[in-house]
C-alpha cells in the first residue's frame, strides 16, 4: 500500500473537477497509463478507518483523492462490503452524475462512516 503523501513542488495546489478526475485521472488508472504526479494514490478504503486516513496525509489537506476498488460482500453477489474493523462506510443521498461534453462519464457516491456494526452504528463525525 501506498502513503497518501505525495511528493508534489512547492505550491501546487490539486483542485480537480470531477470531470477531470474521472475523465483523465479514473481513465489513465483503468488503461495503466502513466499520470505524470503522484497525486492520487491507491487504498483499499474498506479496510482503513477514517483518522487512519486522516493520519497518512497532509494535517492541512481538508480533501484527499485516492484510488480504490470496490470490495464485494459475496463472490457471486452484487453488494458492496464496506466493513472496516471498526464500523462501516454508508452511502449518503443521491448518486450524481459527472458529465463531460453533456455525456455521463461517471457516477460520484458519498460515504459516511458509521462507528460500530450496521443497522445500529453511529455517525461518525471524525472528519
Amino acid at each position: 500500500m501506498m502513503e497518501l503523501e505525495s511528493c508534489v513542488p512547492p505550491g501546487f495546489r490539486f483542485h480537480p473537477t470531477e470531470e477531470e478526475l474521472v475523465g483523465y485521472y479514473l481513465q489513465r488508472k483503468i488503461n495503466s497509463l502513466r499520470i505524470d504526479l503522484n497525486v492520487i494514490v491507491e487504498i483499499d478504503l474498506y479496510k482503513m478507518e477514517p483518522w487512519d486516513i486522516q493520519a497518512r496525509g497532509n494535517g492541512e489537506q481538508s480533501e484527499w483523492y485516492f484510488f480504490s476498488y470496490k470490495d464485494r460482500k459475496y463472490p457471486t453477489g452484487t453488494r458492496t462490503n464496506r466493513a472496516t474493523a471498526a464500523g462501516f462506510w454508508k452511502a449518503t443521498g443521491r448518486d450524481k452524475s459527472v458529465l463531460s461534453k453533456n455525456k455521463i462519464i461517471g457516477m460520484r457516491k458519498t460515504l459516511v462512516f458509521y462507528k460500530g456494526r450496521a443497522p445500529n452504528g453511529l455517525w461518525d463525525d471524525y472528519i
